[in-house]
């Protein structure tokens, strides 16, 4: 049996939904209740199967761990959610993590404006006093959800645009001129190139110099833990990447051993017409020579000769990062979504929940 208690004055029920050991009813209240926020949240964009989302939502994960509580309607149809992780004890770099916890969820709209919201944020406010978290970050697309978040005293630190593109529109003459550039021997760089997947020996090897460039990423204000790579994430992925179907792309310059730029990508075999890119990023020093348009001109080329299917790429970029989006507009990126990332400390939950409760 799942948990359930009443959450707020308006008598919403939440249960604590455990992957592990719930049963097929409340599997397919879950998934239904995803499919519906899946449709409202992201229009337009493919739902992966029922399968794919239990499969994700069952498998363990040996960095974090994951808490997810659901809101019950009248009929005992799940109606809202929310769902938390944080670094788990005994990781590395586990200190560093302890303040901050990541939030997401929300209420499907038939069922706002009753208090759900409200209960779900008390679990999230006990859950952070459990738990010794005092920062948590929790991300907004919609209009109504950045409303939500200024409302209860959450704060926007940070703004990531999520751009698409499509691969009808490249000039594959301009990108050859651009990986020839990047890849010049004056550079005195030398390429590494991995398709479908990067052997985990040379993963481990690329743990910590990737690790540095996607720490050198801008966050605004954005209060968190140093961003970092950990070879544990590799295997599960791989794994899921096996079952489906997918790939992995990646693009090295190296001077030396030293990672000086990186591009990578993935590829889902359930969404076969579409590429996501992942990091871009070039080394301080060696900014301003071509690098990133050299390896993202040699990534864009290497998914069109695996998948030539695929008709479209999305990314996510920091807002602030303008050299990287002045990249990716002149391949023909635009903005489809912008992500505002807020914080919200437990003094302050604790007080718009008072106040919400007088």
């Amino acid at each position: 049996m799942l948990e359930t208690r009443a959450a707020s004055a308006r008598h919403t029920v939440t249960t604590v939904f455990d992957p592990q050991c719930a049963s097929e009813a409340d599997w397919g209240n879950f998934l239904a209740y995803w499919r519906l926020r899946a449709e409202e949240d992201f229009p337009g964009d493919p739902i992966a199967p029922d399968a794919d989302a239990r499969y994700n939502v069952q498998q363990p994960n040996p960095l974090y761990v994951f808490h997810r509580v659901l809101a019950v309607g009248e009929h005992g149809e799940f109606v809202g959610s929310l769902s938390a992780s944080f670094r788990r004890e005994g990781t590395p770099e586990y200190e560093a993590f302890v303040p901050f916890l990541e939030a997401w969820g929300g209420v499907l709209r038939p069922h706002r404006r009753r208090g759900v919201a409200s209960a779900l944020l008390r679990t999230l406010l006990a859950l952070m006093e459990a738990h010794g978290k005092s920062v948590a970050t929790i991300k907004a697309h919609l209009p109504e959800g950045h409303a939500f978040l200024q409302a209860i005293g959450a704060v926007e630190k940070h703004r990531i645009v999520e751009n698409r593109m499509a691969f009808a529109g490249l000039d594959w003459q301009a990108l050859a001129r651009w990986r020839t550039e990047g890849f010049a021997p004056a550079h005195g760089l030398r390429a590494e190139v991995h398709a479908g997947r990067v052997p985990f020996e040379r993963l481990a090897t690329l743990m910590a110099p990737l690790s540095v460039l996607l720490n050198d990423a801008p966050t605004t204000n954005l209060e968190r833990p140093p961003m970092r790579y950990d070879l544990e994430d590799f295997p599960p992925w791989y794994a899921d990447m096996d079952r489906r179907g997918g790939d992995h792309f990646l693009v090295l310059l190296l001077d030396g051993d030293e990672v000086v730029a990186v591009c990578d990508a993935a590829w889902n075999q359930r969404f076969p017409d579409r590429m996501h890119q992942r990091l871009t990023a070039v080394a301080r020093r060696w900014r301003g020579k071509g690098l990133a348009k050299g390896v993202k001109a040699a990534m864009l080329q290497l998914v069109r000769e695996h998948h030539p299917e695929v008709a479209m790429a999305f990314t996510h970029n920091a807002e602030v990062n303008e050299p990287m989006l002045s990249i990716n507009h002149r391949l023909g990126y635009a903005a489809h979504r912008h992500d505002g990332l807020y914080q919200i400390g437990t003094e302050s939950l604790r007080t718009f929940l008072q106040e919400t409760r007088s």
